[in-house]
Formats: structure tokens, sequence, C-alpha cells
């Protein structure tokens, strides 16, 4: 098994290529080590001392590191766990466990408006975020202000801001008149 690892915006960000699907549909982003109980795979990388957050995509798992730790330092720990993990057969999640499949639930006078947001999101933002090993969600509209959530290597991101503000705000505000801002949330 030959894992690939690419560089993200994210300095603290990793994304690993395992040549094989992490996960079928959806993604899942763990923030905190308390929260991987339910994957085996994200329970092994949080092994690795030093690891602060995992997410997985479609294709690829992305790994964060505390700010006092050298990737060179924990990088071949880090390959081990992933292939040790695809060798042992063992399921990415574990049984019950299901990835999130994105977008909040939204309904209401703005139904229309948010059904515009998220498929320009779908279509036009995140999969170029997945590109550099993260994912942008829809949390919520209220009042013309879109709120997303930030996952994998987004979250953090030093260019996270001006890929929210420059980026994202622009393209909904070209396309949807109602959209006045773009905030990001921490759930």
């Amino acid at each position: 098994m030959f894992i690939q690892t690419e560089s993200t915006p994210n300095p603290a960000t990793l994304k690993f290529l395992p040549g094989q699907t992490v996960l079928e549909m959806g993604t899942a982003d763990f923030p905190t080590a308390e929260g991987a109980a339910v994957s085996p795979l994200a329970t092994r990388l949080f092994a690795v001392s030093g690891v602060s957050g995992v997410f997985f995509g479609t294709d690829f798992v992305t790994v964060t590191k505390d700010a006092g730790v050298e990737w060179d330092h924990i990088k071949p720990a880090l390959l081990g766990a992933i292939m040790e993990h695809f060798q042992s057969g063992q399921p990415v999640m574990g049984a019950g466990a299901q990835a999130a499949s994105g977008h909040a639930e939204h309904d209401g006078p703005d139904a229309d408006v948010v059904g515009q947001i998220k498929e320009l999101l779908d279509t036009r933002v995140r999969p170029a975020v997945a590109q550099d090993g993260g994912d942008i969600t829809f949390h919520g509209f209220d009042r013309g202000v879109v709120y997303l959530h930030m996952q994998g290597a987004c979250a953090g991101c030093p260019s996270s801001t001006l890929t929210l503000k420059m980026g994202i705000e622009n393209l909904l505000r070209h396309y949807i008149p109602e959209v006045t801002e773009v905030r990001p949330v921490a759930v």
C-alpha cells in the first residue's frame, strides 16, 4: 500500500491519500480525541502524540497537529497507523456510526434561498476545499447572513477568513442577491 501526502493551505494540517475509499459518502470530523471513539481509524490516529484533529473525506484523511509538534516527527507514525488500519480490514467508522451528510436542515420562508446556497456550496465550493483536505457546510441563514461550518484543513487555517470573505461571500452575493454576508461558526 502506498499512501500519498499533500500539504494544505493550513500548515498545521496534512492530507493523506491512501489510494482507496475512506468514506463511501459524506464526511466525518473529529476535532477532539473524545469524539473519535466511533471510528477505529480516528482512534488510531489520535493515539499518535501531537495529533489535535482528524477529518475524513471520500478518498482522504486530514490530520491536524498541535502547535509545538513538527511533521517530521509524527508523519511516519501517522503513515504507519493509516497503513495498519487499512490492512487490518477494520471499518473506518464503527458499527452504528455514520458520516455526516454535510448541511444543516433549514425550512421556513427562506427555503428557496437556502436551497440555492446549498447548491452553490455543493457544486462550486466543497469540491475545491476538498482538494485542500477540508469541507465547508451550511449551518444557517438569518437576515442575509450565511453561517458556514469549516472542517478539516479549513478549520483554523490562516487563509480561511480570506476564503470566506473574498471567495465564498463574493460567489454567493453574485448569484443570490438576498445574501449580504458570510460568517464562520464553531460547532
